[in-house]
């Protein structure tokens, strides 16, 4: 079913809707709340919640195309899901090693993080669309979808150390830019 149908049968209320982004985008959702939270029952569970987030949201919002939107209503579901866990940590996962990596860049100088503003996201999204494709796929491999270093290089098809480097650079880059857009001190 094409996204615009997705879309449409929201609009109508249909519950035929979140069958049609199940189907269609639910493998994608799971792998990002999976990489995030390191537990099959709770990727599940966060995967189900942002469908039923996309429920509520739909209409207002009319995001096209739908891949993106779902999958930000899953990062979005299941990083607060994993901040609100209270229970001993489950393991080294990507999210704190990815987290660890941008503290340079993403937050102030007592070490707390930047707010989560629009003009945060605006400036990010210009920052990203200004990279060269494979160094801005990169950089959303790693600290969007948390990839682990050696999955991003073995899809690359390229070394390691290529990958880290790339990363560093990009950081840097980026936090060069935030400090001229003033979001940074």
């Amino acid at each position: 079913m094409e996204d615009r149908e997705i879309l449409s049968l929201y609009n109508a209320r249909n519950e035929a809707a979140i069958r049609a982004s199940e189907e269609k985008f639910g493998p994608y959702c799971y792998e990002i709340a999976y990489r995030i939270l390191l537990s099959v029952q709770d990727a599940e569970e966060a995967e189900n919640d942002a469908f039923l987030k996309a429920w509520n949201r739909i209409p207002p919002d009319y995001p096209l195309p739908l891949l993106p939107y779902f999958g930000m209503l899953t990062r979005q579901t299941a990083i607060d899901r994993r901040r609100a866990d209270t229970a001993k940590k489950r393991g080294g996962g990507e999210y704190e090693r990815s987290l660890s990596e941008l503290e340079g860049c993403v937050s102030g100088e007592r070490g707390e993080m930047l707010p989560d503003s629009l003009a945060l996201r605006e400036a990010l999204g210009r920052f990203l669309g200004a990279l060269p494709k494979e160094k801005r796929i990169i950089f959303l491999r790693r600290y969007f979808y948390l990839s682990t270093i050696s999955e991003i290089a073995s899809d690359f098809s390229i070394r390691e150390s290529k990958v880290k480097m790339s990363l560093l650079r990009t950081r840097e880059k980026l936090r060069e830019f935030l400090i001229r857009e003033g979001l940074y001190e």
